[in-house]
């Protein structure tokens, strides 16, 4: 069987050359495209298993890109490679599935680091994940196949696990925000406050949910024992 491929999605020849590079060490070929048309072409001729995709480009943007993707191969992981402030729809980005987010400017180690923890989380099964880092990243994966209530579920296992780390309750906060449950929400990021009052991203999100202007990015966050996945702005509907 062919080797699936990473796809690398980006218009800044720099980017691509150095993304290049650094996953060349994961041992899986790698392709590239300049824009979002090109990058369709090359999904529907071959085979991926992860995409990096920058949202900002000319012609296609990477949100369409990201919505073709999910329609077509939803079973593709992609990390969106963004710019500060350049998701503005983060509502549709959810609901597309998208989890792992990564900001520009990045670390060769940084992106090396996600690529690989996105791919190993394909490996976890809902047997084999007892441990907290297990289930959250497990928790992720749902949220990338959009099943938002299994996911929800999964990180109240993590909270069982061990319910010390703010990471899984900010996380389940901004699940139930994406919900549109804003009660609860505001309620999880304060349980990760009441954990850690330096946690940085349950402070955002939580000044974010109480406020009137409820548009901003939701942070996932991470703590010191796991990687992150940062995902933008606000509710989604899912089913229960």
């Amino acid at each position: 069987m062919k080797q699936k491929s990473i796809l690398i999605v980006d218009d800044e020849k720099n980017i691509r050359l150095t993304l290049s590079q650094t996953l060349e060490s994961l041992n899986i070929p790698v392709q590239v495209a300049v824009n979002g048309e090109e990058a369709l072409r090359k999904l529907q001729d071959g085979t991926f298993c992860l995409v990096l995709l920058d949202l900002r480009m000319p012609g296609m943007d990477g949100m369409e890109v990201l919505r073709w993707i999910k329609d077509e191969w939803p079973q593709i992981r992609v990390i969106i490679i963004t710019a500060h402030g350049t998701i503005n729809s983060a509502v549709e980005a959810m609901k597309l599935g998208a989890v792992d987010f990564i900001q520009k400017p990045f670390t060769p180690g940084e992106i090396r680091e996600l690529a690989t923890l996105v791919l190993e989380r394909e490996e976890l099964d809902g047997v084999s994940a007892v441990d907290y880092g297990a289930l959250i990243e497990l928790s992720k994966r749902f949220i990338s196949d959009r099943d938002f209530a299994t996911a929800r579920e999964t990180i109240r296992k993590a909270i069982s696990a061990d319910p010390s780390h703010p990471e899984a309750y900010n996380l389940l906060g901004a699940l139930f925000e994406i919900k549109g449950d804003w009660l609860e929400a505001q309620k999880f990021y304060r349980a990760a406050l009441d954990i850690d009052p330096t946690f940085k991203p349950a402070g955002t999100n939580l000044e974010r949910a109480t406020s009137w202007n409820k548009f901003g990015k939701i942070d996932f966050g991470t703590d010191t024992s796991d990687s992150s996945a940062k995902v933008s702005n606000l509710k989604d509907q899912d089913e229960k």
